[in-house]
């Protein structure tokens, strides 16, 4: 069967983190959305998603598909509906959420609105987690560690860990090939804790689980990391992080505080980078959205800051609670800046200005260049499309 993962209509919800991506290329857990997918189902997966995201994540039909809505978490009970559906039927859970349509190759590209008012149903006796706002995924960050977790060391052997850790239940950390942790403190009681494939966790360490620290990240000396708490790929961590997400490829390399916050991938925190993630008055937090163009509530009376690609603060930067950041933004300066922040300005508190495509674009190829990759020409011209399509929001 050939599996399609759908952006359906979670993708501007979940802006600024999906101007750069797919929204099965969103992260939560260890894994992003597609490779969970792909691992229960095992196979490969192809996206619809946007026009302007298709060059880099392109769409694979076949004669008869099963389109997956991408903003749907797995689970035994939609994973084996998926496993056995029927063509020319969709599947819908309790809350009335489409998880999956199988169709025939000309009814791809019609809406799940539109497949649902031809194809015979089929109800989950479930209700779906999905991702449809930003601040989905650190609130269900620690849930995702466990399902994950389960998923990845299924069959497998932890590697052993060095007698200069101090270890609360050993058996719910699992430690990938290549990987070098010494002199931590690791406290697994209250969830697992996952070491990813030549990941390293420098000495002084104190972590709780639920935990992910993916291939090739680093918790730097004397961190603090929290329950929920999840390292993308290639990132370096330092400092006091509690139930956030880093995509990957982003450095948080200092001392400072992230809490429920979603950082996209290539951004850097400089150091004491701090977010508040609490009101002062306790009340419920709202955040930056952009089909609706206003402030929306979250429901959460933690709520942090959401980060898109490519953006970076320097030192000693502070983050209200709340805070949304585009993509290619760069802030510094005294004081707090404004709780959205549009895709490429420059500034801060005291003021914003235009961060011109010309220079962000250098940067940006810089920054690949230290981790030892070019930059593609399909993410010069997803970079380029946002640039364009944002100017509304940068009226300094």
């Amino acid at each position: 069967m050939n599996y399609i993962l759908s952006d359906g209509t979670s993708h501007e919800n979940l802006q600024p983190l999906t101007f750069t991506r797919p929204v099965a290329e969103l992260r939560c857990g260890i894994l992003t959305i597609r490779e969970k997918w792909e691992l229960y189902l095992h196979t490969q997966c192809s996206y619809i998603t946007q026009a302007y995201l298709t060059g880099k994540y392109p769409l694979m039909s076949n004669e008869v598909n099963v389109i997956i809505n991408a903003a749907c978490l797995p689970h035994k009970q939609s994973v084996d509906a998926i496993q056995h559906i029927d063509n020319n039927t969709i599947i819908i859970d309790d809350a009335e959420k489409v998880v999956a349509a199988c169709v025939a190759s000309d009814k791809v590209h019609l809406s799940f609105g539109q497949l649902q008012a031809e194809l015979k149903t089929v109800r989950l006796n479930c209700t779906c987690a999905t991702i449809d706002y930003p601040w989905d995924i650190f609130t269900r960050n620690s849930a995702e560690i466990e399902l994950d977790f389960a998923l990845l060391t299924h069959g497998k052997v932890s590697q052993k860990l060095s007698e200069t850790n101090t270890v609360i239940c050993p058996e719910n950390v699992f430690v990938e090939e290549g990987a070098e942790v010494e002199c931590a403190i690791l406290q697994a009681r209250g969830g697992k804790i996952y070491i990813g494939k030549d990941a390293l966790v420098m000495e002084g360490a104190i972590i709780r689980g639920p935990f992910a620290l993916c291939e090739h990240a680093t918790v730097k000396m004397a961190a603090k990391i929290y329950e929920g708490s999840t390292i993308g790929p290639h990132s370096k961590v330092g400092g006091e992080v509690q139930n956030s997400v880093i995509t990957g490829y982003s450095n948080k390399g200092h001392d400072g505080y992230l809490g429920n916050a979603v950082i996209g991938e290539w951004c850097n925190l400089g150091a004491d980078t701090n977010n508040s993630n609490l009101k002062n008055d306790y009340s419920e937090v709202r955040a930056w959205n952009y089909p609706s163009q206003r402030f929306l509530k979250t429901g959460l009376q933690f709520c942090g800051l959401i980060m898109g690609d490519h953006s970076k603060s320097a030192i000693n930067t502070m983050f209200n609670t709340g805070t949304v950041v585009g993509v290619n933004a760069n802030i510094f300066g005294a004081g707090f800046p404004r709780n959205f922040v549009p895709s490429f300005s420059w500034g801060g508190a005291q003021g914003m200005d235009v961060y011109t495509l010309k220079r962000a674009l250098t940067v940006a190829k810089r920054v690949y260049e230290r981790r030892h990759i070019k930059i593609s020409g399909e993410d010069i011209a997803i970079l380029t499309y946002i640039f364009q399509q944002t100017e509304e929001y940068r009226r300094f």
